[in-house]
């Protein structure tokens, strides 16, 4: 068998093995919100949980009951949540690129994207429009009046077999060392989070603190300027995690499919409604990181909005006190022989808990 037959072959599994290759290298897109201008006010302590704000027409009046610490209550623990000056991962405007990274995945998906991909894409394609251009000009009608019939010219294909191959082969290596990083496990003693996607805000859940759920709904824009965070990426209650310390992050869903993505963590994982996704978050400074579900979810996917607060482990542990949470080897504080009823967590009518909350019977009548 010919040496180019052998080469000819080659050619119908390069484009497979090519399709294969891409789709693990596939880098994620930044977020392509804009944000306002830098501001100096001090964030308030979230003292209430707001209304889903999806539903422009709703008065908030009708907000939930409280589902974070009042702002005396944070105070008195000792945890004061991060002023506007702490935000660092957000959408820069104009940018084309991703955002800074401030994770050690996110630092090593960077470079892959800026060292390895960015040059070998840009070569490729300077290559390809060289030998278009080369083509038009040598080979057009007027200077080859009679077409050449000059074919299975062995050393062309064996080059360009051979090329594609070795080009894919250093794309291949590092990209799948950082699809093995980006999913490895988390430490044993990595403190949980559990994270649920509900239409359309967010949960978040401390199994290793006592099982408390915090719930996050998107600021409406005049309140979010109001307090120097960027509007539609603002929320009134984020998700606090320590900073410099694995985290393990459990993501379901509860109702349909949602993706709690972070641009500047280098993190996306698919909220799943009766499946437990589980990623390791790191984060390698204390700031504050905005992302967005990145599943269309339904009608107001646009409106749920996550931020990460990343402090260090004593205001994280201040931040479980002030919620009522435990700390390693504390017990729970016993529960009241009558808890108060909960209102409900969305105002917007069908989502999971919305409607109207239950009231107490009167003394002597029947519930």
């Amino acid at each position: 068998m010919k040496f180019g037959d052998i080469a000819r072959k080659w050619l119908h599994v390069l484009p497979l093995i090519a399709a294969v290759l891409a789709l693990t290298s596939l880098p994620q897109v930044s977020l392509a919100q804009p944000a306002p201008a830098e501001t100096a006010v001090q964030a308030p302590a979230a003292s209430a949980q707001s209304v889903n704000v999806a539903d422009q027409n709703a008065a908030p009046a009708a907000a939930a009951e409280a589902s974070g610490p009042t702002a005396q209550g944070a105070a008195a623990s000792g945890y004061t949540p991060l002023g506007p000056e702490w935000i660092k991962g957000q959408p820069t405007p104009g940018a084309i690129g991703f955002q800074k990274q401030y994770s050690n995945i996110g630092d090593e998906g960077l470079f892959m994207h800026d060292v390895v991909l960015l040059p070998v894409i840009t070569a490729v394609t300077l290559l390809v429009l060289a030998l278009l251009l080369w083509v038009i000009v040598r080979y057009n009608r007027r200077r080859n009046p009679v077409p050449s019939k000059t074919s299975h010219n062995t050393l062309i294909e064996v080059i360009w077999t051979a090329v594609p191959v070795l080009i894919l082969v250093v794309i291949a290596i590092p990209s799948i060392t950082l699809l093995a990083h980006q999913y490895q496990s988390p430490p044993k003693d990595a403190l949980t989070v559990k994270v649920t996607g509900y239409q359309w805000y967010w949960g978040y859940a401390y199994p290793d603190n006592g099982g408390f759920e915090v719930i996050s709904n998107m600021l409406p824009e005049e309140e979010a300027l109001k307090r120097g965070e960027p509007s539609h990426l603002a929320v009134d209650n984020r998700l606090v995690v320590p900073a410099g310390e694995p985290i393990r992050l459990q993501v379901t869903g509860a109702d349909v499919i949602h993706s709690f993505a972070v641009p500047s963590l280098w993190f996306k994982i698919d909220a799943v409604p009766g499946r437990l996704n589980e990623r390791m978050l790191f984060i390698k400074e204390p700031g504050i990181y905005y992302g967005q579900c990145s599943e269309l979810c339904g009608a107001r996917h646009g409106y749920m909005p996550i931020a990460v607060e990343a402090v260090p482990r004593a205001q994280f542990e201040a931040y479980i006190r002030s919620q009522g949470g435990t700390l390693g080897g504390e017990e729970a504080a016993p529960a009241p022989a009558a808890a108060p009823l909960q209102a409900p967590e969305s105002s917007v009518e069908g989502a999971p808990g919305a409607g109207a909350a239950p009231t107490a019977a009167a003394p002597g009548t029947e519930a």
